[in-house]
C-alpha cells in the first residue's frame, strides 16, 4: 500500500540502507531492474469478524502472515449482532429484555481479534458493515449467519456508531497506528436485496455521512469505497437498483469476451463524490474473472471470462480513476480470486494455483493491493462446507491443510522487491535489502489459449484439465553470482503437493479419519525439492522440464 511521507520518513530510521546493486545478467543481458510491488501480500480476505475468534482461524492466520507475508486482513460482519457492539438493549437472558435508554458501544469481541491481528504482524483493513439487527431496516438478508444488509433506522445512530468506534480504536491502538488502517464502507452495494436493501443514492448518501465522520475524528484516517462486485457487460447496475432485465443479452452472448466490460459503479460514484465535495482516499471493487447473469427464462448462467481478464479490466480501472478529480486516490482490490462460489472445486487444485500466480504476477503494478479472498475454509457464509475439500475460497482447508495456492503464495512472497527479468512464464527478482536472487516460474498450459480455468461442481470435473499441456522447458542463465551459492528449487505440480487429487484417490471421504488427515498433510507438503549450487564461473544455469499446471519457487538459502 503507498505510503505518506511521515511512513517514510519513519521507515528511512528504521530500515538499514540497501545493498549496493549487483550486476546481473540473465541470458547473457544486463537487467534493467524495476520496482515489483508484492501486490499479492499486502491483504488478505476472510469470512467474517466472529470467525476469527476460533483457535484455529488464529492458528491458520499466524502461520499465513509467517509463511505468505500477508500486512492486512479484511473481512465482513464487524458490527454483525455476534460482535455485539450496537446494544439498544442489555440482553436480558432468561428473565426480560430490557431496552437502554440510549444505544452502549461494547468492544470486547472486537478487540480480541484486532489485538490478535496486530500481535501477528499485520493490521486490519476494515470493512464498515454490516447493519446491527437493533438499527437495521431490514434483517436476515443475507449468508448463513444472517446478515442484516439495510440502510439504517436513523442515520445520527449509524454515525454514532462508526465515531464511537474509530475513536475506540485510536485510544486503544493509538492515532499513528489506525492512521495506517484502511476504512471501506460496505460490501457489494450493488447486490440488492442481499448485500444492501436501499438504492445506489442512499449507499453514496452512507458512504458521504460516513466518511465525514471519519474525517471528523482526523482526518489523516483513509476511508474508501464503494466496494462494489464484478465487472459486467450490460446495464443492469445503471439505475437506482439492479435490473434483471439487462442481464438476458449478457446470459445469451456467444463470445463473453467480445462484450465491453466496466466496473459496477465507480464513475459514478467518482462523480457523486467529487459534486458533494466527499473524500476518496480509495476506490474499492471486485474483480472475479467471472460473472453470472440471467436469462429471459430465469435460469442463472456462469460465465467465465479469459484468463486476461483481470490484467484488463484492473488497466481500465486504473485509467478512469487517474482522470477523476482523484488520481492520487489509492486502488484496493478487496476480493479477488479465480471465482466468487465457495463451493468451487477448482479452489483445491493445482490449476487454482498456476492461474493466480500468472494473473498476480501479470498484475503487480496496477493495483495497490489485490486481496485473495479466501486465506482460509473457516468460513461460513453458506454454512460449513461439506468434506476436507469442498471447494472453499480457502489457502488452507477447514484442518489447516496446505492447498496447492497456498505454495503459490509461499513462492510469490519469496520474490524480491526488484524485477531483474519478465517472461510471459515467470519473473526473477532481487531483494534490495540483501540482493538474493529468487525466482518463480510456473507453466500455465499452452492448450489453454486464453481459456481461464473456470469453475467445477465436483472435484472429478476439474480433472479434465490434467489433459491440457504440454511440458514447458524453463532455461535460463543468471551470471553475476557468488560462486558456491546454493539455490532452493521447489515446485507443485500434478504429482507433488496434489492434496486434493490424493484425498480422491482415497475415495473422498467426507469425515476422513486422524490418520487419514495426517497423510493428507503429509501430502499437501510434499514438493518436489532439490538445490543447485552456483559453480566457480558465478553463472547459475537453471533448466528445467515443467510439468503442465506446475509452480516453480527459485531461491538463494540462507
Amino acid at each position: 500500500m503507498r505510503r505518506d511521507a511521515a511512513d517514510h520518513e519513519r521507515s528511512e530510521t528504521m530500515t538499514p540502507h540497501p545493498m549496493p546493486r549487483p550486476r546481473f545478467r540473465i541470458d547473457g543481458e544486463r537487467c534493467e531492474e524495476t520496482a515489483l510491488p508484492h501486490v499479492w501480500s499486502e491483504c488478505v480476505g476472510a469470512g467474517r469478524a466472529n470467525e476469527a475468534l476460533r483457535a484455529d482461524w488464529q492458528r491458520q492466520f499466524a502461520e499465513a502472515v509467517d509463511t505468505l507475508g500477508f500486512k492486512f486482513i479484511r473481512f465482513h460482519g464487524v458490527f454483525h449482532d455476534d460482535m455485539f457492539v450496537y446494544r439498544g438493549s442489555d440482553g436480558g437472558g432468561f428473565g426480560p429484555n430490557t431496552p437502554l435508554e440510549s444505544p452502549v458501544h461494547t468492544f470486547g469481541y472486537v478487540d480480541k481479534v484486532f489485538d490478535f491481528i496486530l500481535a501477528c504482524g499485520a493490521r486490519p483493513f476494515v470493512e464498515l458493515g454490516f447493519m446491527p439487527r437493533e438499527l437495521a431496516t431490514r434483517t436476515e438478508t443475507l449468508f448463513w449467519w444472517r446478515a442484516h444488509c439495510s440502510p439504517p433506522k436513523d442515520m445520527s445512530r449509524w454515525v454514532e456508531l462508526v465515531t464511537k468506534t474509530v475513536e475506540h480504536w485510536i485510544d486503544r491502538y493509538g492515532p499513528a497506528e489506525v492512521r495506517q488502517w484502511r476504512f471501506e464502507v460496505w460490501n457489494e452495494p450493488n447486490l440488492v436485496p442481499h448485500f444492501w436493501t436501499g438504492t445506489r443514492t442512499q449507499y453514496f448518501e452512507l458512504y458521504e455521512q460516513t466518511a465525514g465522520a471519519i474525517k471528523r475524528i482526523d482526518p489523516e484516517l483513509r476511508v474508501g469505497g464503494p466496494s462494489t462486485s464484478v465487472f459486467v457487460p450490460d446495464d443492469r447496475y445503471k439505475g437506482e437498483v439492479q435490473d434483471r432485465a439487462e442481464e438476458h443479452e449478457t446470459a445469451a452472448a456467444e463470445d463473453v469476451d467480445a462484450l465491453d466490460w466496466r466496473p459496477v459503479w465507480i464513475e459514478e460514484f467518482l462523480a457523486w463524490c467529487e459534486r458533494r465535495q466527499v473524500p476518496i482516499d480509495f476506490i474499492s471493487t471486485h474483480t472475479y474473472p467471472t460473472d453470472y447473469a440471467f436469462g429471459a427464462d430465469g435460469v442463472g448462467v456462469p460465465l467465465a471470462r479469459y484468463a486476461d481478464a483481470t490484467r484488463d479490466d484492473l488497466a481500465l480501472l486504473r485509467k478512469l480513476v487517474a482522470g477523476s478529480a482523484y488520481p492520487e486516490a489509492e486502488i484496493h482490490i478487496t476480493e479477488w480470486s479465480t471465482s466468487p462460489s465457495s463451493r468451487d472445486r477448482m479452489h483445491d487444485t493445482v490449476f487454482a494455483a498456476a492461474s493466480i500466480t500468472r494473473s498476480y504476477l501479470q498484475c503487480a503494478t496496477l493495483a495497490d493491493s489485490i486481496s485473495y479472498w479466501a486465506f482460509t475454509d473457516v468460513f461460513e457464509e453458506g454454512g460449513a462446507g461439506i468434506g476436507p475439500f469442498h471447494g472453499g475460497f480457502g489457502l488452507v482447508n477447514e484442518n489447516g491443510i496446505h492447498k496447492p495456492t497456498f505454495h503459490a503464495f509461499a513462492m510469490l512472497n519469496r520474490l524480491g522487491d526488484r524485477l531483474l527479468h519478465s517472461t510471459p512464464h515467470g519473473a526473477v527478482t532481487r531483494d534490495s535489502g540483501t540482493s538474493a536472487v529468487s525466482a518463480v516460474f510456473f507453466n500455465y498450459p499452452e492448450d489453454m489459449g486464453l481459456r481461464a480455468v473456470g469453475s467445477a461442481d465436483s472435484y472429478e470435473a476439474t480433472r479434465a484439465l490434467a489433459e491440457q499441456g504440454p511440458n514447458r522447458r524453463i532455461r535460463h542463465s543468471i551470471a553475476g553470482l557468488e560462486p558456491g551459492t546454493t539455490f532452493l528449487v521447489e515446485i507443485v505440480d500434478w504429482k507433488h503437493g496434489n492434496v486434493a487429487e490424493a484425498w480422491y484417490g482415497m475415495g473422498s471421504p467426507i469425515n476422513p479419519s486422524r490418520s487419514e488427515h495426517r497423510y493428507l498433510a503429509a501430502v499437501a507438503d510434499a514438493l518436489l525439492r532439490f538445490a543447485l549450487t552456483v559453480p566457480e564461473s558465478g553463472v547459475l544455469d537453471l533448466d528445467v522440464d515443467l510439468a503442465p499446471w506446475a509452480v516453480m519457487s527459485v531461491w538463494q538459502s540462507d
